[in-house]
């Protein structure tokens, strides 16, 4: 079956492994990556799906309303799946305004369009909105899970935008008929990952030799999953979700934030030939964050009682093919890092 599907923050971490799957699983499916390109849009990202038939890349902001209408009427997607948004919790404690903007404001835009252009033909058409375990709050010491139908506390201004356009996409649903899902996911990891985060940016550290920085005492709590099983349970939620239907995407891997940078340590000593310990005196604790969440995770059972998904991969294990793919793609981080990639962009794109 032919589709038309645009995919929003398509040169992002998650966004790009999705785009990856879908191009690559689907040949007959059209696939539009829609990007704005900021800081953590990198279009290397996809560098080996670029040329695939199946393939296109769009230049374009969800927050402006007339582009994504003319995107609409031009394209006339089947579907959207919406990964598009601002998504550091420090970013959007410095400047909350621009997280509202993109997250809430781009969504809505999105949501306008598909409800002018899907007029009449819901049943055929699915809004896909890709969303964080971080509107739940947090949750204590114990053994307590997020679950979908755990009340919506959030408590930066980062997961406060991300429930807003949660509500939106439901409330659209609800009061126009537009086939909408939901998922809400918990932290993820693996390659292409810009390294302003924590598990890419202690890699590069390492290798480095510089500090590690961890916030707080590093006892805050986190459930852990790999990027492309990530990917594979979007892919089995567009196709199997019945539509209204909302699915938490969860690792069943929680660990604190200490614990796993040892672990990562040890994995880079061994790696680069250090002796053992050796990475773990660049551990460096920095004040804690505004209102950092102690623990979220997940259960993800809906997902796998309904849809049969669930995780392939140890978290060892998968940190470990991180790792390796961070070592051997030290081109990659360079280029991410010094913006080289924007003349990437013009080389590819903005000359044809």
């Amino acid at each position: 079956m032919n589709k038309s599907i645009i995919i929003t923050g398509g040169a992002g971490f998650i966004g790009s492994h999705v785009v990856r799957r879908f191009v690559n699983s689907y040949p007959n499916y059209q696939i539009i990556n829609l990007d704005k390109l900021t800081y953590a849009g990198n279009l290397m990202n996809l560098s080996d799906v670029e040329q695939h038939p199946n393939y296109r890349f769009v230049k374009g902001d969800i927050t402006d309303a007339v582009f994504i209408d003319q995107l609409f009427e031009k394209e006339q997607p089947d579907a959207v799946i919406h990964l598009a948004a601002e998504s550091h919790v420090d970013r959007s404690i410095s400047n909350p305004l621009e997280f509202v903007i993109t997250n809430v404001l781009g969504t809505v835009n999105l949501l306008n369009a598909a409800r002018k252009h899907w007029a009449g033909k819901f049943d055929k058409t699915r809004f896909y909105h890709v969303s964080t375990d971080e509107v739940y709050g947090t949750l204590g010491e114990g053994t307590e899970l997020f679950t979908e139908t755990t009340a919506y506390d959030p408590h930066s201004p980062y997961s406060a935008s991300k429930a807003s356009s949660d509500h939106f996409v439901r409330a659209y649903h609800d009061t126009y008929g537009i086939d909408s899902v939901i998922s809400n996911c918990s932290n993820n990891y693996g390659s292409h990952h810009f390294p302003e985060k924590l598990i890419p940016l202690a890699i590069h550290n390492i290798k480095n030799n510089k500090p590690i920085p961890v916030y707080g005492k590093g006892e805050n709590v986190r459930d852990w999953l790999w990027v492309d099983d990530h990917a594979r349970a979007i892919d089995t939620i567009f196709h199997q979700a019945k539509a209204g239907s909302t699915y938490n995407i969860g690792g069943h891997n929680e660990w604190k934030n200490i614990d796993l940078i040892r672990l990562l340590c040890r994995i880079m000593d061994q790696k680069l030939g250090r002796d053992t310990g050796n990475s773990e005196q660049l551990i460096t604790f920095v004040t804690d964050r505004a209102g950092h969440d102690l623990r979220y995770a997940i259960d993800a059972t809906k997902l796998k009682n309904e849809l049969g998904w669930e995780p392939s991969l140890q978290f060892e294990e998968g940190l470990e093919i991180t790792v390796d793919w961070y070592l051997a793609n030290e081109n990659w981080l360079n280029e991410v890092t010094s913006g080289n990639y924007q003349a990437y962009y013009q080389e590819q794109y903005a000359k044809r």
